[in-house]
């Protein structure tokens, strides 16, 4: 290729070329994780996320993967620059911390950065960073699956700040030896950051290849041309909504530990091709980890933008530009430590959306649909395997009716918003674990009345063969999904245990030590209706 056409200057069709490829990297990525990892909640239900950074940490390209992780990732990157000013070819940063860019401990985070390496090592120049979250089912703490009842961080599990766990291609061994003895099944966890590392490694050969083909010139030219890309189309679609200010109340059951329902609040204001989403008006932080980091704040509103933008619009740096979010530190949106944030990132997130919506349907009637279950069911459970010998951690959410939609019926038994997950197989769930799955099906009628219905829940029954450590962490069991436009809200959720016949219903938030024979049952809040019937 000469060097005339590896100069070349952007244009429609390069630019969509450069696109593509980029993506299909972040792509690759997740395939490679998938297919590499070693627990059940990464393999199977692909509760990870990848993406591409350039050298001063803007987001450039994402993968389809979990919206909650996309939104917030770039902080990790943003600390990672700001604890290290070395980097070197062989380098991976590892960290969790959600005072420092994560969103809560269990998803952990790993760097690493990518080079186009001249003939000697002092010619390495920095090309980016390529970045991957997952979650892992226990990184320690008060109870098994690192997603406890809690009252601070320290109590959910191993805190990680940005350190190297690899450094010039040399496994940092007395950190990995740290890590793993903090944790229930550290074998598990090797293997998943194994598999994390080797998604980056597939990042760091597709994107040496890329600049060998086009050149380091055309790369940053077509970067900067994405980023500015995404501006104006997030720029365009803001442009859409009647300009003004809109305000919306939510509310989440309880914290966990006290029963008063808590306030989440928005104003958005509107203006030209800017937006703005202050949420001054919610609670300040609480008791219980239903707190989230600014981070994960930021996540959902850029996420919810994103729903009004056209399918193909690029997702990177350029998209969260026109976007103003207001969360006063100390609040439940942006809390301080050491506040617990476990649910804040499930839950909280998954609220904020809610709220979010509910302020843009006065504003597009026509476009924003009703409220979807409004929570990811989290189910964490652990004990000790009597068929290994060794303990167990599972994790997992449920999907829900998702909310209907203007004139059309809203999604059964499906994750919404920022959950983006899928089930674990009961194959594989019976497989991995000392349980077994006895009930499985929709939760018929559950989603709201109207023009169109909302969706259904579902309905999940767990069997438990020995003496299990059991914390549900769920919401929408006291305020229920809402309809838009005269339709009605969807069933809340509902969880029971049964216990030598007798069934007792469970508060929205419990941990609870089962018993062999004993089953637990969740059903999960149906969506609401939208419309008038």
């Amino acid at each position: 290729m000469s060097e005339d056409i590896r100069l070349a200057k952007v244009d429609p069709i390069s630019l969509e070329i450069f696109r593509s490829a980029l993506t299909a990297v972040a792509e690759e990525m997740g395939a490679v994780l998938t297919h590499s990892s070693y627990s059940p909640n990464i393999k199977e239900r692909r509760d990870f996320s990848c993406a591409l950074f350039d050298p001063r940490g803007r987001l450039i390209a994402q993968a389809a993967h979990i919206p909650v992780h996309l939104g917030s990732m770039p902080a990790s990157v943003a600390s990672a620059l700001q604890a290290f000013d070395d980097f070197k070819p062989g380098d991976v940063i590892i960290l969790n911390d959600p005072y420092l860019g994560g969103s809560h401990l269990p998803d952990i985070t790993l760097i690493t950065p990518i080079f186009v390496l001249g003939e000697a090592a002092a010619e390495a120049q920095l090309l980016g960073f390529a970045a991957n979250r997952a979650h892992h089912s226990d990184v320690g703490g008060i109870s098994p699956g690192s997603m406890p009842l809690a009252t601070e961080i320290y109590q959910e599990g191993l805190i990680i700040p940005p350190l190297k766990l690899w450094e010039s291609g040399q496994l940092n061994r007395p950190l990995l030896t740290l890590l793993l003895r903090n944790v229930r099944t550290p074998d598990e966890r090797r293997g998943d950051l194994t598999a994390q590392l080797a998604a980056n490694r597939t990042a760091e050969r597709r994107m040496q290849e890329i600049v060998a083909r086009w050149g380091r010139t055309a790369l940053d030219e077509h970067i900067e041309a994405l980023i500015a890309y995404a501006r104006r189309i997030t720029e365009a679609t803001i442009a859409t909504i009647p300009p003004g200010v809109y305000h919306f109340t939510d509310w989440l059951d309880d914290d966990g530990i006290d029963e008063q329902s808590i306030p989440l609040s928005v104003t958005i204001t509107v203006q030209g091709k800017q937006l703005t989403a202050d949420f001054s008006a919610s609670s300040p932080q609480v008791r219980g980890n239903v707190n989230t980091v600014a981070a994960v704040t930021r996540s959902a509103t850029y996420y919810v933008i994103r729903c009004l933008m056209p399918d193909d619009a690029p997702m990177n740096h350029g998209s969260f530009m026109p976007i103003t979010v207001i969360a006063p530190a100390g609040s439940i949106t942006n809390a301080q430590p050491p506040a617990g944030v476990a649910q804040g990132n499930v839950e909280t997130s998954q609220r904020i959306t809610d709220v979010l919506f509910g302020a843009l349907a006065q504003a597009l009637p026509d476009i924003v649909p009703a409220a979807s279950q409004g929570t990811m069911n989290n189910i964490t459970a652990g004990g000790l395997d009597p068929r290994t010998g060794q303990p167990f951690a599972y994790y997992e959410t449920m999907g829900g009716g998702m909310g209907a939609r203007p004139h059309l019926a809203g999604l059964s038994g499906i994750h919404t918003h920022m959950s983006n997950t899928l089930n674990t197989p009961i194959e594989a769930f019976e497989y991995a674990y000392p349980m077994r799955i006895t009930r499985y099906q929709l939760r018929s009628g559950s989603g709201g009345a109207g023009a169109a219905r909302g969706g259904d829940g579902l309905i999940r029954e767990i069997a438990f063969e020995v003496a299990t450590d059991v914390t549900l962490l769920t919401e929408r069991r006291r305020h229920a999904p809402y309809g838009l436009q005269g339709g009605s809200a969807g069933q809340c959720g509902e969880n029971s245990l049964t216990h030598n016949g007798t069934t007792t219903q469970l508060p929205g938030k419990v941990r609870l030590r089962v018993a062999p024979g004993d089953r637990l049952t969740v059903a999960s809040p149906g969506g609401g209706g939208w419309g008038s019937v």
